[in-house]
C-alpha cells in the first residue's frame, strides 16, 4: 500500500469481514454486529482511509452534503450561541458518515430562495434542514417543488410532507412564569422574538397563557429581534415606564443578557429591582453576573437528530416527526422575591 491511498478492499481484508459489511459500518447502516463495526472502524483508523468523495458522489449520483440555509446578518450570526452550538451537532453526525454541511448565508427573500434553488439545481446537496419556520412558510412548497428531501425543525403551519424534530417550547416559558409568580411578582413582562417566526409567536402566546393561567392580567410584550441590540432597545422601552415591570421573561438567553446590562446600566438592580429569565441556556448563561435563570434545551442534541432524520430519509428510510424532550427552567440568581420598586432616577 506504500504511496497509494488505502481502499474499502484494504480495510476488508485488514478487519476480515466482505467490502459490503464495511461499507454498511463505514456508511452508519445497521446490519452489522456492533463488535465486527468496531473492528472495521479500527482497522480504517489504523490504515488511514478516507473517503474519497468524488467517487462516492459518481458512483451513486449523491452529493453527500446536506444544505442549510440561513436568512440572516452574517454580522450578527457570530453573535447567536444558538447556531454555533446546533451546527456542532449537525456536524458531529455527518463526520461518522463521510458527509459535509453546505451552509449559506443570505438575505431574506428572493436572495433566500435562489440560494434553495442552487442548491437543488447544481445538485451540491441531497436534503436540507429548515430552520427558523414562519408563518405560512413559503419554503416548504418550494423545497418540495424543487424535490429536496427535508426536516424541519418543529412542525410548520402550512401543509408539508416531510418529518419534523419538534421541541415543545410551552412547558419552559410556562415554568418561567410559575416561578416568578412564586416569587410574587404580578407584573411581569416578555420580551419577544420576531412575531413572523414560528417559535418567536409560539413563546409569545405561551407567556400570555401562563400568566391568564396564573390569573394575571396580560402582561406587557415587547416585539425584539432575537439580537442584543434588540433586547437593549425593548428592555429600555419597558423600564423608562412610569410603571416598570418587576420582571422580564425573554424568548432567548442573548436578549436575556443584554437586558440585564440595560437595566444596570438605567441603575438598577438584578435580580433585587427586577428578576429577568432568559431561554436556551446557552454557555454564557451560567458565567454572567448575576448567572442567568433560564430555560434549558439541548440545542446540540437538536441537530443531531435532524441530521440523523435527515440521512435516514435521503437513504429511502420511513421517517416520522421525532419529539425530543421537554425544555426545563434552571433557577440561578437573576430571579428573586419580589420587593417594593424604586425607579431608577431614585438610585
Amino acid at each position: 500500500m506504500a504511496g497509494r491511498r488505502p481502499t474499502i478492499a484494504d480495510v476488508a481484508r485488514h478487519a476480515g469481514v466482505s467490502k459490503g459489511a464495511v461499507s454498511f459500518a463505514l456508511n452508519g447502516r445497521p446490519g452489522v454486529a456492533p463488535a465486527t463495526r468496531e473492528r472495521i472502524l479500527a482497522a480504517a483508523a489504523e490504515l488511514g482511509w478516507r473517503p474519497n468523495a468524488r467517487a462516492r458522489s459518481l458512483s451513486v449520483s449523491r452529493a453527500f452534503a446536506l444544505g442549510l440555509v440561513l436568512a440572516r446578518d452574517p454580522v450578527l450570526l457570530g453573535s447567536d450561541p444558538f447556531f454555533p452550538s446546533f451546527i456542532a451537532g449537525v456536524e458531529t453526525v455527518l463526520a461518522e458518515r463521510g458527509h459535509a454541511l453546505v451552509l449559506q448565508v443570505v438575505a431574506a427573500g428572493a436572495a433566500e430562495e435562489n440560494g434553495y434553488r442552487r442548491l437543488a439545481e447544481d445538485a451540491r446537496v441531497d436534503g436540507v434542514i429548515l430552520s427558523d419556520l414562519r408563518r405560512h412558510d413559503p419554503r416548504v412548497p418550494l423545497v418540495e417543488d424543487l424535490g429536496l428531501p427535508a426536516v424541519t425543525l418543529n412542525r410548520p403551519d402550512v401543509p408539508s410532507p416531510f418529518p419534523a424534530v419538534c421541541l415543545d417550547h410551552r412547558p419552559g416559558i410556562l415554568a418561567a412564569v410559575e416561578h416568578l409568580v412564586g416569587l410574587g411578582h404580578t407584573d411581569i413582562a416578555h420580551v419577544a422574538g420576531p412575531d413572523d417566526f414560528l417559535h418567536g409567536h409560539e413563546r409569545k402566546q405561551a407567556f400570555l397563557d401562563a400568566l391568564d393561567a396564573a390569573g394575571l392580567p396580560a402582561g406587557r410584550v415587547e416585539d425584539a429581534d432575537f439580537t442584543a441590540a434588540g433586547g437593549t432597545a425593548a428592555t429600555r422601552r419597558l423600564l423608562c415606564q412610569p410603571s416598570r415591570p418587576t420582571a422580564i421573561v425573554y424568548a432567548n438567553d442573548l436578549m436575556a443578557i443584554a437586558g440585564i446590562s440595560a437595566a444596570q446600566d438605567l441603575g438598577l438592580q438584578v435580580p433585587g429591582d427586577l428578576s429577568v429569565t432568559g431561554y436556551d441556556d446557552t454557555e454564557l448563561a451560567a458565567h454572567i453576573h448575576p448567572a442567568l435563570t433560564t430555560v434549558r434545551t439541548n440545542v446540540f442534541g437538536w441537530g443531531q437528530v435532524a441530521a440523523r432524520a435527515l440521512l435516514s430519509l435521503i437513504d429511502g428510510e420511513a421517517v416520522g416527526d421525532v419529539k425530543l424532550e421537554p425544555a426545563q427552567l434552571v433557577a440561578r440568581r437573576s430571579t428573586a422575591q419580589h420587593r417594593v420598586q424604586s425607579s431608577p432616577s431614585e438610585k
